[in-house]
């Protein structure tokens, strides 16, 4: 009997916890693709979606009219997998990438600026600017890679010792943010690969993110430290008030102003947090895809609208609009 009533108290917690811990609601719901996608990626302002599934290739999507705008079909002539994209800031131009190649999109046009392929190391994160020529990547073999595609100039940069697992790009292309295995990340110049600030945390960093005005930077890592830097003076913030173990983060993103900050995880997590405080503002649950068992879907990106909506992607292939109210 004792056993019976210490079971039943463990799950009257977990279900007490699990209430607890998701706030607000969703307002709206785009189910893009259902059979899943491998890379999804949301405008800054929350409007446009680029995804990739295997059924349906590379599509482009206006989440506002509730249309698809471009079917961009297969990224290479192989059909290999888009593993990550980013959409610029300017919502002109995406960068969509393979394990070995990628490709750049004029959105305008609906048409593709070309395919470019790396042999030294597997693409593990991309980033673009809003001129759609300044393009970072992140490798596995430990470089972060700058390319002007418009002149070809490259620029290797080599600070990190391990893996490389995100970048991020300043709208002008000439700041980056890398962060990698070796516990660190760095802000660096594009032209001429000077470091400006280091990170340091103490294990490996999973996710990095460039507030658009250059003022702030996120930093997060396999553990629970997630660091919000101010770039005006390269000291720490805030710190997000993480409440669960091992919170990886699979997608972050500033609000405009730098005031919020929206982050997802590969567990279908997306929060809100105060970017002066670390406070967290909102908790949402993503839809997980179709039958998988366990209920499952990572957060590939998470977006804030100009009326404060949370927006996320995800491996789903599904958009969800989401509210603190």
């Amino acid at each position: 009997m004792h056993k019976k009533i210490q079971a039943f108290s463990i799950i009257l917690a977990l279900i007490t916890l699990t209430g607890c811990f998701f706030s607000g609601s969703e307002v709206k719901r785009w189910s893009i693709a259902p059979e899943g996608a491998t890379s999804f990626s949301l405008s800054r302002d929350g409007r446009f979606a680029i995804l990739h599934s295997t059924e349906q290739g590379i599509v482009l999507w206006d989440l506002q009219q509730n249309k698809k705008l471009a079917d961009f079909g297969s990224q290479d002539p192989y059909h290999n997998t888009v593993l990550t994209s980013r959409i610029s800031d300017n919502n002109r131009y995406a960068i969509t990438a393979t394990a070995q190649n990628f490709a750049v999109w004029d959105l305008a046009w609906g048409r593709s600026d070309g395919l470019w392929s790396i042999s030294d190391g597997i693409i593990r994160d991309v980033d673009i600017a809003s001129n759609g020529q300044h393009i970072l990547l992140g490798l596995s073999n430990g470089k972060a890679l700058y390319i002007d595609l418009g002149s070809g100039r490259r620029l290797e940069f080599l600070a990190h010792r391990e893996k490389v697992n995100s970048v991020a790009l300043s709208a002008n292309g000439q700041f980056a943010l890398s962060g990698g295995n070796d516990y660190y990340a760095y802000l660096w110049d594009t032209r001429n690969g000077q470091i400006i600030y280091q990170f340091e945390h103490t294990s490996r960093i999973s996710r990095v993110a460039l507030q658009r005005d250059g003022k702030l930077a996120l930093t997060a890592d396999g553990g629970n430290d997630v660091f919000i830097w101010d770039l005006s003076s390269g000291e720490k913030q805030a710190e997000l008030a993480v409440r669960l173990r091992q919170q990886n983060l699979s997608s972050a993103r500033f609000s405009d102003d730098g005031t919020q900050l929206a982050t997802g995880t590969p567990a279908r997590r997306i929060e809100l947090w105060d970017s002066k405080t670390g406070g967290n503002l909102g908790r949402w649950e993503a839809a997980p895809q179709q039958d998988t068992r366990p209920p499952a879907a990572v957060v590939y990106d998470v977006a804030i609208t100009p009326d404060g909506q949370v927006i996320s992607g995800t491996s789903a292939g599904i958009a969800q609009a989401w509210t603190t109210d």
